[in-house]
């Protein structure tokens, strides 16, 4: 009877190590998927990207920039986007770093992301109305990709001063525009 026992115990022994390396390769399987679904995310670009800005009522002095994914990939729209407000301005819009959300944004095909624009204030010096409005997106490490999509603003123009800002890449317009 022990001799049975013995052989019955290294049988399941052998189940179980067979199961065990079973769930190591499930586990294997589904790691190098997730790794090959975060390699098939691309960066939002002007290429994959069709951005636009829209003049909202509330609150007031503000726009709603809009990124929507064109491309057939998924995208991360790092950060926030560099902004220049006028064809001559002289450095990008700061950037509202209270507004900074928890994760990217991530965009599948034809989602979108958006940023709130606060073009003046009173606190704000100096200022010009301007009609376009320049749009280049953050790269993974926080710097500028390559190409700038200019947009132009209607009204013939809109006023920005020193206090003008942007928010991070949100995705709702609620949430860009609620600061």
């Amino acid at each position: 009877m022990r001799i049975a026992t013995r052989s019955v115990s290294r049988a399941a022994a052998s189940s179980v190590v067979a199961a065990l390396a079973f769930v190591g390769v499930q586990a294997a399987a589904q790691t190098a998927s997730a790794a090959t679904k975060e390699a098939s995310v691309v960066t939002c670009t002007a290429a994959n990207t069709k951005v636009t800005v829209t003049e909202v009522s509330r609150p007031i002095n503000h726009l709603l920039l809009k990124a929507t994914n064109t491309g057939t990939k998924p995208c991360y729209a790092y950060s926030a986007p560099f902004l220049r407000a006028g064809a001559d301005a002289q450095a990008p819009l700061a950037w509202a770093d209270e507004t900074t959300p928890q994760a990217v944004v991530t965009l599948e095909p034809g989602q979108s992301a958006y940023a709130g624009i606060l073009t003046s204030s009173p606190e704000g010096e100096g200022g010009a109305k301007e009609k376009t409005l320049g749009v280049i997106f953050a790269n993974r490490s926080g710097g500028a990709t390559a190409k700038e999509k200019t947009l132009n603003l209607t009204h013939g123009g809109v006023f920005f001063n020193s206090a003008a800002t942007v928010t991070y890449w949100q995705d709702n317009a609620q949430d860009a525009l609620a600061w």
